[in-house]
């Protein structure tokens, strides 16, 4: 499944990201929507879930997500809606891990 988020705010250290295999973060921009992929490896086997997807919050709660390699591009988003079929565009797409 897949969740859309609103990204509500991030830090500078985004912007500053020039490795090669990181430059996606130089893209994030707050009010945008972004869409993640839960996919089986980083799935509980319990819930059927992944960590931090936001499946208790609703309205106006804030999420916090790290980046993955940059632990210095963080920020809060929120949770728009989950989709159960995946359909995201490739531009503003992310995996949870």
């Amino acid at each position: 499944y897949c969740v859309e988020f609103r990204t509500e705010s991030l830090s500078q250290h985004c912007a500053l990201e020039t490795r090669p295999y990181a430059r996606w973060m130089r893209y994030l921009r707050e009010g945008h929507t972004v869409c993640v992929a839960c996919q089986p490896p980083a799935m509980s086997a319990a819930t059927q879930r992944c960590s931090g997807d936001g499946h208790n919050a609703h309205g106006d709660k804030i999420l916090h997500w790290e980046a993955i390699g940059n632990s210095q591009c963080q920020g809060t988003w929120k949770k728009i809606r989950q989709l159960e079929h995946c359909s995201c565009p490739l531009v503003h797409s992310f995996i949870f891990t």
